[in-house]
């Protein structure tokens, strides 16, 4: 409830992009995806009642922007595991979801979809929980780590622009 009445009221300040993040659902749910559809229209109607205004702000489902995942492939293949091994909700998530086999990469990649769906929009200001905020610092380091292994491309920045214009 607190995020969605931020969500309203952020979407009248800024320019808000809101996704259902179906493919952060599998990290805990991969065993049997067979709720996500429907959870996923439950909850844009959720949205919808709750304000959020389609001709204010833009919604749409992050599986269907197939760019979300390579670009977490792409940062999959140059983040040290120890990175994701050290993020703090790590361990606590796997403690408070006992009942689940989380071991797998899905999960412990969980922070590298998260940049993904930050990063390929160059997102300025993201509203999280507390408990996220570790996850946006290692966007940052997960960035400059990017830019330096793939940044070094002569025209870079104009190619990356001109990506973003296919988006």
């Amino acid at each position: 409830h607190g995020a969605l009445k931020n969500w309203v009221k952020l979407q009248s300040e800024h320019e808000c992009l809101f996704f259902v993040a179906d493919w952060h659902a599998l990290t805990t749910h991969y065993d049997d995806p067979s709720i996500i559809e429907k959870s996923t229209w439950d909850m844009v109607i959720d949205w919808l009642a709750a304000g959020i205004d389609p001709a204010q702000s833009t919604l749409f489902i992050q599986s269907k922007v197939p760019e979300h995942a390579e670009l977490h492939l792409l940062l999959s293949m140059t983040t040290p595991l120890g990175w994701l091994e050290r993020v703090p909700t790590y361990k606590d998530q796997q403690e408070k979801l006992a009942d689940r086999d989380l071991a797998t990469y899905g999960f412990l990649g969980y922070p590298l979809l998260q940049a993904a769906d930050v990063l390929i929009y160059r997102a300025s200001m993201v509203p999280v929980g507390e408990d996220q905020v570790p996850h946006i610092e290692m966007m940052r380091e997960l960035a400059r780590r990017f830019n330096h292994i793939y940044g070094k491309e002569k025209d870079f920045e104009e190619k990356a622009k001109e990506a973003v214009k296919k988006l």
